[in-house]
């Protein structure tokens, strides 16, 4: 849960402290194997029931962190097994990108209801009334639930006067909107990567920290070592992800002390981004497409074409931010190095596509960078005053939450063409987003803009984010208001979008 700090939080962070103090330090990566004695002291369990338990799931989620894939259970190898892979400065994921640690995971019934305590026997049972299965019955004065017979419905739980029936679902299964989690013949959490599209909705929602995603904090600070100049290009969903302290005026001094040359935000790319869907939109809905759905948020995207292949055409075509902004900083220095910081998971699967990999070469959450901050001990407070970042609009930073890119596309539409009527459905959600796209399908939203965000909120509520949610929408309200302008179209790069477009 985003903003609860939380052993499961707790061991994440030092994890990727470790990795980045080990990267920093140039330390042997052999010392994978010494880590988990280090951040598990003792003999004393804390968090499961052994100790040994607990260094087992720490030594994987090293593993993981450092770009490597989860050892066999079945088979011995130290936690540096193949380590050497990962000690360069590119480094791509093998997939699958996000991961299930198997003796982690708690084996979570997928789905049942049960009668709690609280149950009073009442004279009315209404639960055994609208039970359409006759699965309830009074036994000893109390509910029971005959489990052959229920088929999870809920319409118990919604009618009991004491709330004295509740609804269990796993986890992980009930915020994958991809229904990609299952249980596998041990009764733990399986995910069927061919469903699967990397939202990390799943990470951060399984309490008992058994999934996890691969990382580039190691390589990152590799490649800001060798000397080749390391530019950040920054998601807009950064506000108030590192506290008061990282004001606007510290967050390029804070990259610059970590090594980065400098930092762009990734919404000047929205802002080109939304000027190239506008003119799509313009051009193509509906003389030549039914509707036009938003592509920025690739979880999204991928759900839409691996569900409604037959309306592929119908996702924009333009590219993301990430990808305009990092050919904005590539095409200025071909030579530099580029590391998108967001709060994406599922931007570490779209960066290690092959037409995307020159141009992007390291993704890290804020988390990870969290992790980053703390090896190198940067104190935003004793940080100099710098250069507020400043190039991008009001409306491009607005991409970060649930109706911003739409918002942002329409004005644009607006300005071009004042005349036109513009109609838009939004959904954030993957469940949602693919009610939208059912709904899409039925010619509802025929000349429609539709936008989908993966994550509940958009952006600001991605798997590597920090801050509890409504404090990022509120953080990101006042960042918007510090922008140097209002709207998309007065960015002073719409000269070289057809340029980058071209790359």
């Amino acid at each position: 849960m985003r903003g609860l700090y939380s052993s499961k939080t707790k061991i994440r962070n030092q994890i990727f402290t470790e990795i980045a103090r080990m990267a920093y330090e140039g330390d042997d990566c052999r010392k994978l194997d010494e880590l988990p004695y280090k951040i598990v002291p003792g003999e004393i369990a804390t968090y499961r029931e052994s100790i040994f338990l607990e260094r087992a799931v720490v030594g994987e989620r090293l593993r993981v962190a450092m770009g490597l894939s989860l050892r066999k259970i079945a088979e011995h190898a130290p936690i540096s097994q193949g380590v050497e892979a990962s000690v360069v400065e590119e480094k791509y994921y093998e997939p699958p990108l996000i991961n299930i640690i198997k003796f982690a995971c708690h084996s979570c019934p997928e789905k049942r209801v049960l009668v709690t305590e609280g149950c009073q026997g009442c004279l009315e049972h209404p639960c055994k009334e609208v039970c359409p299965k006759d699965a309830i019955s009074m036994i000893n004065g109390r509910s029971y639930i005959d489990e052959e017979k229920c088929i999870k419905c809920g319409k118990c739980v919604e009618a009991c006067p004491y709330n004295a029936i509740i609804k269990q679902e796993r986890p992980c299964a009930k915020a994958c909107g991809m229904d990609a989690i299952h249980s596998d013949e041990y009764g733990r959490a399986h995910i069927d990567q061919d469903k699967c599209v990397s939202c990390g909705m799943c990470l951060v929602s399984c309490p008992f920290s058994a999934i996890v995603d691969k990382g580039q904090i190691y390589q990152t600070i590799l490649a800001i070592k060798s000397g080749t100049p390391v530019y950040a290009i920054v998601a807009p969903a950064i506000a108030g992800q590192f506290g008061p302290d990282l004001k606007p005026e510290k967050i390029r001094p804070a990259f610059q002390a970590l090594g980065f040359k400098n930092v762009v935000e990734v919404a000047v790319g929205a802002d080109l981004c939304t000027i190239e869907e506008a003119r799509d939109f313009m051009e193509e809905v509906p003389e030549k497409l039914p509707f036009m759905a938003t592509s920025c948020c690739p979880a999204w995207s991928m759900m839409a074409k691996k569900l409604y292949p037959e309306y592929e055409k119908c996702i924009s075509m333009a590219l993301t931010p990430m990808v305009l902004t990092a050919r904005l900083v590539k095409q200025k220095e071909p030579d530099c190095k580029i590391v998108f910081v967001g709060p994406c998971a599922a931007k570490k699967l779209e960066a290690s596509r092959k037409s995307i990999r020159s141009y992007v070469d390291f993704v890290l959450t804020f988390e990870e960078l969290q992790g980053m901050f703390e090896a190198k001990g940067v104190n935003f407070k004793e940080l100099p005053d710098g250069e507020p970042l400043k190039e991008a609009s009001s409306d491009g930073r607005g991409f970060a939450a649930s109706g911003g890119v739409a918002s942002a596309v329409v004005k644009a539409i607006r300005r071009m063409e004042p005349n036109r009527e513009v109609k838009v459905v939004s959904a954030e959600g993957l469940q949602n987003c693919k009610k939208m796209l059912q709904m899409a399908k039925a010619g509802k939203y025929n000349g429609y803009l539709m936008e989908g965000m993966a994550c509940p909120g958009g952006c600001i509520a991605g798997a590597g984010t920090i801050q509890p949610i409504r404090k990022s929408a509120a953080s990101l309200e006042v960042m918007k208001k510090q922008a140097g302008f209002e709207e998309c179209l007065d960015t002073e790069y719409e000269h070289l979008l057809s340029e980058l477009e071209e790359l």
